[in-house]
């Protein structure tokens, strides 16, 4: 089976770290994030994925190639100019052969596939969408269902004396080959404003699968902070380690006696610790990237992740944020629940607060206050 992924959009969200590089190669827990979609794909036998690019497209190329190093078989449809998710996935028509699966490139997802295609092929449907449940619904568009999940209505952005589900569009879907003559080739064209509903006016039959499982949006920071303290934390995709990994304890550590270092997620190559280091408390997790150096005293609590190349100054205080590749945080720095691009510069004693982000090669003098 092929999947489409939709991977053109500039993420203009979540700028300013999306300027120089795409939404889904931004570092999750220190992978690029769309390696999560392809582990969700080969976790159910799918390996032949067309990638459909319009912003920055040689970096993937240059990320991902043909695939192979990642267990899969990768092409590129390339997008001159934008056609909307629609016309993204009309593009690909010369490379369907039967029932495909498109997801959109910005969900973290702990999406069953096996049972969302057999939900497709009971409900004998030409679309299928997967839906998940939110809390505040007057955020999203719903979708509306009938019992036996064939959609009965869209609705974008209702007002509460509106609401009569709270399932909205996952971003991801199953199609039958067909529903690619009702796409206009060549154009920008919306699957979600434009596709759906004509579906449902020319009474084609469109079903609704609830996943049950993890559902995020990485789309701004916030939210892209909050997937990664999820993560860490083991609240997404159901494991407790990237990767699937278990906790590890720090190199030299052996994880017993009075004095021993809580363990945390994942200590890379070539890491070096300094003295007098104090670690989250149990329930906090860190990640420290590849050739990363944490000097003296620094403090970590809660779920940090810190990228390869970094440099942690003597007495820095992190909590619950995320510092991306060759940053150096200077000594007596605090960061709390934040994210620090990459190649930064954050001056001594510097305090970046709750809900701030940094620019990627920003420099910022010391005693400044974000």
């Amino acid at each position: 089976m092929l999947a489409i992924i939709l991977i053109g959009g500039q993420g203009t969200r979540l700028r300013p770290f999306t300027c120089s590089r795409p939404k889904p190669l931004l570092p999750l827990v220190n992978r690029p994030f769309l390696e999560y979609q392809f582990d969700t794909l080969k976790a159910h036998g799918i390996k032949d994925v067309v990638l459909c690019t319009s912003y920055l497209p040689g970096q993937f190329k240059r990320v991902f190639g043909d695939g192979r190093k990642h267990g899969l078989r990768l092409s590129y449809v390339h997008e001159v100019r934008p056609l909307g998710t629609g016309g993204a996935v009309r593009n690909c028509a010369r490379l369907v052969a039967g029932t495909f699966l498109v997801f959109n490139g910005d969900i973290l997802s702990g999406i069953d596939l096996t049972a969302f295609l057999g939900a497709h092929g009971r409900g004998r449907a030409e679309a299928s969408i997967a839906l998940t449940r939110v809390k505040d619904p007057t955020l999203y568009g719903l979708v509306e269902t009938e019992p036996d999940g064939r959609v009965r209505s869209f609705l974008e952005k209702p007002s509460w004396d509106e609401i009569r589900t709270n399932t909205i569009n996952a971003g991801a879907y199953v199609f039958e080959p067909g529903i690619l003559d009702l796409i206009p080739e060549g154009v920008a064209y919306s699957l979600e404003r434009g596709l759906f509903p004509r579906l449902l006016e020319l009474r084609r039959r469109v079903v609704g699968w609830v996943s049950p499982g993890y559902w995020m949006d990485i789309g701004t920071v916030e939210k892209y902070l909050q997937a990664h303290l999820d993560i860490l934390s083991g609240l997404a995709l159901g494991r407790k380690a990237p990767g699937g990994a278990g906790r590890v304890p720090l190199a030299g550590s052996s994880g017993r006696g009075r004095n021993a270092r809580p363990p945390v997620k994942s200590c890379g190559r070539r890491v070096r610790l300094g003295r007098g280091i104090t670690w989250p408390e149990p329930g906090g997790t860190a990640v420290l990237g590849d050739g990363t150096s944490v000097n003296d005293f620094v403090r970590f609590s809660g779920h940090v992740c810190v990228g390869p190349g970094c440099v942690i100054g003597r007495g820095a205080m992190l909590e619950d944020c995320v510092v991306l590749e060759r940053t150096r945080v200077g000594p007596g720095a605090s960061l709390k629940r934040c994210v620090v691009g990459e190649r930064c510069r954050i001056g001594a004693n510097t305090a970046v607060a709750a809900g701030g982000a940094v620019a990627g090669g920003s420099v910022v003098g010391p005693f400044s206050a974000l």
